[in-house]
């Protein structure tokens, strides 16, 4: 019996080259605390003492492969002992095809780790036999050789997100132009082009977020129009953003100072977004740095 019984260990090993980088960044994106290049002989004792975390550590992702070298040959026999101790752990073992592998080093132009002054495929040839026997004993096999990230990512998920809510964070952030870009944006808008209140004497100082603000913007047919181009783009983008396996998206809506129009036309956005079950968050970015009286009412 453990200090910790939700303790879940993976132990990441395989080919150079075979996506064992990005598989821990989907990991990583699940909760799992990594650590890369781990000696095998330091399994057992680094597994016991996040066990023994009082619940801090309860995910935990090791990555052993060839580049810890000598230490390396200890790894079956770790593997065996800790099987015959039952102590928990998933052996995940990263492939893909020699021509894939050679691509990949091709494109990054780095050396294997195995063969680094001679050709990739002797390099390949000698990580294969090395690994033949840890292979034999993994819970889980992925094959990258086809795989696109999404996919990859989607493995992951089935495999060790037993608690992942799969709904894409969206962010709702408006903006003033003479404040500068949002730098984290990944759609931008600029409703520039709609009325501005400002120039209502009335209005002035006054948020988009006042209904007698966003009544003045909304009452302009090329409000009205723009609002129903933009309900049917974000209904057709975001189903697409998802299928795509993107975590967190930022849209960002920019008029001159941040304090109107982007104002009514994220709060318009948010609400949207909301009513379809969406998990959106709204920030009205500049709307206190204009110095007005009245910003939100």
């Amino acid at each position: 019996m453990t200090d910790n019984d939700d303790f879940r260990l993976v132990i990441v090993t395989g080919m150079s080259g075979s996506g064992k980088t990005q598989a821990c960044r989907n990991l990583e994106d699940l909760g799992y605390f990594c650590v890369d290049n781990l000696p095998p002989v330091f399994i057992p004792k680094f597994a016991e003492l996040c066990q023994h975390s009082a619940g801090r550590v309860n995910k935990v992702v090791l990555v052993v492969d060839t580049r810890s070298r000598e230490f390396f040959d200890t790894f079956v026999h770790v593997i065996r002992q800790m099987n015959e101790e039952n102590k928990p752990f998933e052996l995940l073992f990263m492939e893909a095809s020699d021509e894939v592998i050679i691509r990949r080093y091709k494109e990054t132009r780095r050396r294997h780790p195995m063969a680094p002054n001679s050709r990739i495929t002797e390099g390949i040839n000698m990580e294969r036999e090395r690994l033949a026997g840890v292979r034999n004993k993994a819970t889980y096999i992925i094959d990258t050789s086809a795989l696109l990230k999404s996919e990859l990512k989607q493995k992951i998920i089935r495999l060790f997100g037993d608690d992942y809510n799969e709904q894409m964070n969206i962010n709702v952030l408006s903006f003033g132009f003479k404040f500068g870009m949002p730098l984290d944006a990944d759609i931008v808008l600029d409703v520039r082009f709609l009325p501005n209140p400002f120039y209502i004497e009335k209005l002035r100082h006054k948020s988009g977020a006042v209904p007698a603000v966003a009544e003045y913007i909304a009452k302009w047919p090329v409000t009205q129009q723009f609002m129903e181009k933009l309900d049917d783009l974000v209904n057709f983008l975001i189903p697409q953003y998802i299928k795509e396996g993107k975590s967190q998206l930022v849209i960002a809506i920019g008029c001159t100072g941040g304090m109107h129009r982007s104002v009514f036309i994220a709060s318009h956005l948010f609400n949207l977004l909301k009513n379809r079950g969406y998990l959106a968050n709204l920030e009205h970015r500049d709307l206190m740095k204009n110095d007005v009286a009245e910003h939100i009412q």
